[in-house]
């Protein structure tokens, strides 16, 4: 079979126009980062490996502890607090935003982080150039606001400009809003997959796995809470109606439901379904089912998924120090973690380029000299930390 042959797979993330918003949609319904937050969230196995990539990603923080604590907005965010939310989004979806203020000399002035699901891209011009990130609080029009839910509409979705820091470009942008106090600033909008594509993030082959992991975790559920497979049928008798006072039937049962459900429940034996007739003998009958153990089959399913999950993020190591395949030491950590902490250098350089790229246009950069570098995440067990201490 050639590539031609082969099976054509759908798209993973289908990108179409909305002629309301003159936007381009991330995924058939918009909702493409919604969706995967729903799923991931549902996954034990896929939280705990995002975490961990989120964690590395920002390590230690920035190396300058001074730029760590400066404050970068009004409402009080300090760089830590914003690379935190960066670091977050990049694991999640590959990509980031920031939202800027100038002040009436086009220099920057206040740096906030939008939440890279609330953004989408304008349609490209003739060009090829998006001039616009279109943001709304939330895409599916679920969230409130005094009581009322902010519906997807053209007055709720704010089109802001894209990250241009051209003193000629800014200056021509203020003018066009009205004045600095009208000017809505620039978003910069960035995509681990290259400027203006909508990114995928590293586990998007695995959503399948992510979701089937959420399954098997509802059928442990349903088997030891629920007792979901039935194992005997009771055959009973209706039983013979009977009249009340007002001459209402009032259905009469050999034998309640209610009564079975002492039967029934993670602390108890059998599970029972109770089949009712109309006519037989009023002796009830219990007939057994021809059971099968499926805890081998869930068991290879439960780890396979486990394991191609961890692989989509590059974390096999800390797979195998959980199976024991490798035990657990000092040693084995430290190396796992070295491993690791190599494996997110490419999504630590884009914050860092990020950040490098507003503070040059910083209204106090004559007096900063910030280092942007993030530290890499280290190993420390318990023994080292009490020599350091």
């Amino acid at each position: 079979m050639n590539v031609k042959t082969a099976k054509k797979p759908e798209s993973r993330v289908g990108v179409s126009y909305s002629q309301q918003f003159k936007m381009q949609t991330y995924g058939e319904d918009n909702l493409y980062p919604q969706n995967l937050l729903a799923i991931t969230s549902a996954s034990g196995t896929a939280k705990l490996c995002l975490n961990r990539y989120a964690k590395f990603i920002e390590g230690f923080g920035f190396k300058d502890t001074n730029f760590s604590e400066y404050v970068l907005n009004k409402k009080g965010d300090t760089a830590d607090t914003i690379l935190h939310n960066v670091c977050e989004d990049i694991a999640r979806f590959k990509g980031f935003a920031f939202h800027v203020n100038y002040n009436v000399f086009c220099q920057i002035v206040e740096v906030q982080h939008i939440p890279f699901e609330n953004c989408r891209l304008e349609e490209e011009d003739e060009n090829g150039y998006i001039g616009h990130i279109l943001i709304h609080p939330d895409w599916k029009g679920k969230k409130t606001r005094n009581g009322k839910a902010i519906m997807v509409t053209k007055d709720s979705v704010k089109k802001i400009c894209v990250f241009n820091p051209n003193p000629d470009v800014v200056l021509s942008q203020v003018e066009a809003a009205g004045g600095i106090d009208q000017y809505e600033g620039q978003v910069l909008w960035v995509s681990l997959d290259g400027p203006g594509v909508y990114p995928t993030p590293i586990y998007d082959p695995v959503v399948t796995e992510m979701s089937t992991d959420e399954g098997l975790s509802n059928v442990k559920n349903r088997n030891v809470r629920n007792n979901f497979l039935v194992s005997c049928m009771i055959i009973a008798k209706k039983g013979v109606p009977s009249f009340d006072k007002d001459g209402n039937e009032i259905d009469r049962k050999m034998i309640a439901p209610e009564d079975l459900k002492k039967f029934q429940g993670d602390t108890n034996g059998n599970k029972i379904l109770l089949v009712e007739l109309e006519d037989d003998e009023d002796e009830p009958k219990v007939v057994a089912f021809p059971t099968k153990n499926y805890d081998k089959d869930f068991t290879v399913t439960d780890e396979s998924t486990v394991e191609r999950i961890y692989a989509q993020f590059h974390q096999e190591l800390f797979y195998s120090i959980r199976m024991g395949k490798l035990g657990f030491s000092g040693n084995v950590m430290r190396d796992a973690y070295e491993y690791y902490a190599g494996e997110v250098t490419i999504e630590q350089r884009f914050v860092e380029r990020a950040f490098d790229m507003i503070f040059k246009h910083w209204y106090e950069v004559a007096n900063l000299s910030f280092d942007f570098g993030l530290r890499s995440l280290k190993y420390i067990d318990s023994n080292e930390t009490s020599i350091n201490s």
